[in-house]
């Protein structure tokens, strides 16, 4: 509450007392009381009767006038000082109720700081609102992440993915920058991009095999992807901030969590439906019934390499291997 509302919330009797009405009615007693000693001490005569009357009448007049005082202080305070202070307590519900909104709107429910090793409750969390879901949209590099935790939950999703073109080089040069900045000085930077360009065929091989926990994967690859990973959910929506350059020395950046229904929620949702929309983008997609020679055929039309069963089976174990260290890490097996 407002500190001069609080000032306000005063007692009529405590009011009486710093007002000029109760230095009048002071004096009236003090002269009543005056007169009414002074005249105990006289003989009977006029002069004992002129001040006991005296007494006796401002003893009255101090009486009815406190009275008076009271009610009148009392029926001022209910008609002045009370809807003032009603008025600042609606006033400050209705801020609080802004703030809340402003909170939910624009400020994340959680925030995980950068860190060298998975976090077990940030994946727990994850987990939650990957099972309580039932459209789960990723934007991000290679999908490998996201492959895995399919595999490790029993609902059943729409899974709409975006990640890098492995055709391109520009897909490619944003996730090496950030890896060779983490790195340091004696970063292989053409190492880092080999390593990149086979983890975005895991990645793809990883979503074939958890076709199983999807009625439909609807993969889309773009040439330009951001740099920052997107997981959304039905209720909430994560960013993986690898464009955050104040954590380029973990291996996994700082990550928000914005609720369903915030500014940044809305705007993420339409950014990626407008990534999925891109004309030069290739899409295709993975069903519980898409053969292996279908997801071969749609393999080499994505990254423009011919996959033989050999090398799907070197992808496959690269990212069962994956799967197997992310997983004992990200605690996901418990």
């Amino acid at each position: 509450m407002p500190a001069d509302a609080e000032g306000l919330r005063t007692h009529p009797i405590q009011e009486l007392f710093w007002t000029r009405t109760g230095l009048l009615l002071l004096i009236l007693l003090v002269v009543s009381g005056t007169s009414m000693w002074t005249s105990s001490g006289l003989d009977p005569g006029t002069a004992k009767n002129l001040l006991a009357a005296l007494g006796t009448g401002t003893m009255v007049s101090a009486v009815v006038g406190f009275g008076q005082t009271l009610i009148t202080a009392t029926a001022a305070q209910r008609a002045m000082v009370t809807p003032v202070i009603e008025e600042s307590r609606r006033a400050l519900r209705e801020l609080s109720a802004e703030y809340r909104a402003l909170n939910q709107e624009f400020f994340p429910t959680h925030v995980f700081e950068a860190t060298t090793d998975p976090d077990p409750t940030f994946n727990a969390l994850m987990m939650r609102d990957l099972r309580d879901t039932r459209q789960f949209c990723f934007r991000g590099f290679s999908g490998r992440h996201a492959a895995v935790r399919l595999l490790h939950s029993h609902a059943e999703w729409e899974v709409r993915a975006v990640v890098a073109d492995p055709r391109e080089r520009t897909a490619i040069s944003g996730r090496a920058r950030h890896l060779v900045r983490n790195a340091g000085v004696d970063a292989d930077y053409e190492g880092i991009q080999a390593t990149l360009h086979e983890e975005t065929r895991i990645g793809l091989v990883g979503l074939y095999l958890a076709r199983a926990r999807c009625s439909v994967i609807d993969v889309t690859v773009i040439a330009d992807p951001p740099l920052d990973r997107l997981e959304l959910f039905d209720d909430s929506v994560w960013i993986t901030l690898y464009s955050d350059v104040a954590g380029v020395a973990s291996l996994y950046p700082r990550t928000l969590r914005f609720s369903e229904g915030s500014f940044i929620y809305s705007m993420e949702r339409a950014d990626f439906a407008r990534l999925r929309g891109a004309r030069d983008a290739g899409r295709f997609q993975i069903t519980p019934d898409t053969t292996r020679a279908e997801f071969l055929a749609h393999f080499e039309r994505v990254t423009g390499t011919a996959l033989t069963e050999k090398r799907f089976r070197e992808l496959e174990a690269k990212f069962h291997a994956f799967r197997h260290d992310f997983s004992a890490k990200a605690e996901l097996e418990a």
